[in-house]
């Protein structure tokens, strides 16, 4: 062999056994003289003042098993080729993909130069050199070891600090408890002993304050690792013959650091309480090393002052700091405890201010919070002595006591005097929901009830009242049930589409179809569209449902068009609560995109309802989706927030004219007028329209009179699965109904 290495004397194997701590090496070569060159190369050498200590592996494979089984490997001596001729690469690959060695550093060695560049390699695999056999002399081989080993050691005690402040910041969230105490003791051991570069095995004691115990200073372990884990919740005054507790004794006494031979107890300066920590380095620490632990002992010195903050912290956990009542916790437990208590005729209410945000908009924030005092102190004022009030959401008060004492006229009356705030006087009215306990209740769902109430009363008007009863809990946990019904029959595909189709009244041609939401339950029932349509709406559900119809009506005119039906539109549902999506637009593109149709195939149908939005908002939403070419029809016009002004600016391609217009037509009556005057309207304003509901060839023949452009309903087709709209398209004629 080739490689040049200058030989002394090899370390003993019981020389390393006897070694306290030792850097662990894996040379990893098919060739055996390179295992053997390499033990006498490095025999005798201490890298980072450590021996070393040398694992063989004569193969990839070997190598893995010897990984999987050993560990504090610090560097691997890697040949490149072995087995195969990127064996040892690959074996750097599986290498980083098991867990616990991303610190272990790897030197490349390779007997041909120039068989894996060396920039494109380092870039390529995560190594720490690469060197050619023949590079790697004694002096060679002992300066590349050393880099790699500072570099694992650096790694090592960075991965220590890691854990040992996530563990101070876990033990953070617990310090009311004994339990957060010794664990962010327990944390300061992991962290001091990473910063020392060794095991975690001391001691954290802890002086209470003398004003605590009464006699003088007293001790505590609240914390032991290690060989000193039998201290643990030990009096160290009982201690007084053991070394370690006399040096914490000395350190806690004194507020100093003190060092010995073998470790160092370190003085945590803390307001009414002092702490210190001991740990076992097994050497003397240098001064360089005791300044850097004295700043550590600063900052952790700042967390453990968090122990006096704790119960300020759970005072500000259960009470409202603006209005000085307990919070909505507070308030709970404390329904729970008159209802343990068995507390007779014992009534929940709920009180809130009406448009208090329009008040507090108006007049400012600070306004609004003193109103929310004045409030607060007249319902305190009330229920003294007898109830309890608290502060349970923004501008919502809850009250608890006998049915005598929170009657909805004696909380009314509260607010029949103006609030004399800076000066002037304000009038102000309040809902309010009540609900009396009952025997087997819980605060939570007495709460839950009250907030029905309260949602029936503000639904009443201003400044009304509303007691919850069954029939009022009944509707609001059926629209509950079927609101999380509707979630599930989502989630697992039991809504589906159906297609009604649409023609041309003059000559019966199939102009497209109208996608219609559809919802069956398993039992094979359907749930009507009026009913499961506004609880979507209202819970925001109807955004995902929606793009779900998009795409899937989208979807079924790429299927018909295969199948020899053409050019024919979708109609969509678009919802105002997906309108006010800022990002719908868009939305509607990706949907067009991924389906591959072109913008004039569809047509978005939008009630007069979006006009709640604001005619600009609305107007430019509409402009953007017509100006790509996609149709907007305006649904249901007539039978709501109609205005004539909007309809022309709008730019709407089609005019919908409503099933309740269509069926009077037979009728001399407002109806008829009505849908007469909509189709004329339509056809100044240059749109096309369509009636629905066509259910008799009178109305059909009624309406192609009035030039109504476009029809569905009955008469033509009823909203169909997909395969049976194809096998009506295929039977379809026009003419014939």
């Amino acid at each position: 062999m080739t490689d040049e290495f200058h030989y002394s004397d090899e370390i003993l194997a019981d020389d390393l056994a006897d070694a306290p701590q030792v850097w662990r090496v894996l040379v990893v070569d098919d060739d055996p003289d390179v295992h053997a060159s390499t033990r006498f190369a490095l025999s005798g050498l201490r890298v980072v003042e450590r021996p070393l200590e040398l694992l063989h592996a004569h193969s990839a494979a070997e190598a893995l098993v010897v990984l999987e089984r050993e560990r504090d490997i610090a560097v691997m001596l890697l040949d490149v080729v072995m087995e195969q001729e990127d064996a040892g690469l690959r074996l750097v690959d599986k290498v980083r993909a098991m867990p616990g060695l991303q610190n272990l550093r790897i030197i490349l060695r390779t007997g041909q130069p120039g068989y894996a560049p060396e920039a494109e390699t380092i870039a390529r695999y995560d190594i720490n050199d690469y060197k050619t056999k023949s590079e790697l002399t004694r002096a060679k081989l002992f300066a590349s070891l050393t880099a790699a080993v500072r570099s694992y050691e650096q790694l090592q005690r960075i991965e220590g600090g890691r854990r040992g402040l996530a563990q101070i910041l876990d033990a953070s969230h617990q310090l009311v408890s004994q339990e957060g105490l010794e664990a962010f003791a327990a944390g300061v051991i992991t962290q001091l002993a990473s910063f020392m570069g060794t095991q975690p095995d001391g001691v954290v004691c802890a002086r209470k304050d003398e004003q605590e115990t009464g006699s003088g200073a007293g001790y505590e372990i609240v914390a032991a690792a290690g060989r000193y884990s039998a201290l643990m919740r030990c009096r160290p005054e009982a201690l007084t013959g053991d070394p370690v507790v006399s040096l914490l004794r000395q350190c806690l006494d004194e507020r100093r650091n003190v060092r010995t031979a073998h470790g160092i107890s370190l003085h945590f300066p803390a307001n009414g309480a002092s702490f210190a920590a001991y740990v076992d380095t097994g050497r003397r620490v240098p001064e360089v090393d005791e300044q850097l632990l004295q700043m550590f002992c600063s900052h952790i010195a700042l967390c453990g002052r968090n122990v006096k903050l704790m119960s300020r912290l759970s005072e500000l956990a259960f009470r409202d700091q603006l209005v000085g009542l307990p919070n909505r916790v507070s308030f709970l437990q404390e329904v729970e405890r008159r209802l343990d208590a068995g507390e007779e005729g014992l009534t929940v209410a709920l009180v809130d201010i009406d448009h208090f945000g329009a008040l507090n908009d108006l007049l400012g924030h600070r306004y609004g919070d003193m109103l929310l005092q004045d409030v607060a102190r007249r319902l305190s004022a009330m229920a003294a002595g007898m109830g309890a009030v608290a502060r349970v959401a923004g501008d919502v008060f809850g009250l608890a006591g006998s049915d005598a004492l929170l009657g909805a006229e004696r909380i009314a009356a509260l607010f029949a005097q103006p609030f004399e705030i800076e000066g002037g006087e304000q009038r102000i009215s309040a809902s309010i929901g009540l609900v009396r306990a009952e025997r087997g209740g819980d605060a939570a769902s007495l709460l839950k009830d009250a907030y029905i109430a309260l949602k029936r009363a503000k639904s009443e008007g201003m400044g009304r009242c509303a007691y919850f009863s069954p029939e009022v809990g009944v509707e609001t946990r059926e629209r509950t049930r079927l609101l999380h019904g509707l979630r599930d029959a989502f989630q697992h595909e039991r809504l589906f589409l159906a297609y009604q189709p649409q023609v041309d009244l003059a000559s019966g041609r199939v102009l497209g179809f109208e996608a219609l939401l559809r919802w069956r339950n398993d039992d094979g029932t359907f749930v009507p569209p009026d009913r499961f349509i506004p609880l979507a709406e209202q819970s925001g559900l109807i955004v995902p449902i929606g793009q779900w119809v998009l795409r899937s009506a989208l979807h079924v005119l790429a299927v018909l068009d295969r199948e020899g039906f053409p050019g024919l539109r979708a109609a969509v549902n678009v919802s105002v609560v997906q309108f006010r999506e800022p990002q719908f637009v868009e939305s509607v593109d990706r949907a067009l995109a991924d389906t591959g149709m072109s913008a004039d195939r569809l047509e978005l149908e939008v009630t007069e309802s979006v006009c709640v939005l604001g005619q600009e908002s609305v107007a430019v939403q509409l402009g953007a989706l017509t100006r790509r070419g996609i149709q907007v029809a305006i649904d249901d016009f007539g039978t709501g927030f109609s205005s004539l002004s909007y309809l022309d600016r709008l730019g709407a391609d089609r005019l919908k004219i409503d099933r309740s217009f269509v069926q009077s037509l037979e009728q001399e009556c407002g109806g008829a007028r009505i849908a007469e005057m909509m189709i004329a309207l339509a056809r100044r304003l240059g749109m096309r329209s369509i009636a629905e509901g066509i259910e008799t060839e009178a109305q059909r023949q009624r309406l192609a009179e009035l030039g109504c452009d476009e029809g569905q309903g009955y008469l033509f087709g009823r909203p169909m699965a997909l395969d049976d709209f194809k096998a009506w398209l295929k039977a379809w004629q026009p003419g014939i109904a």
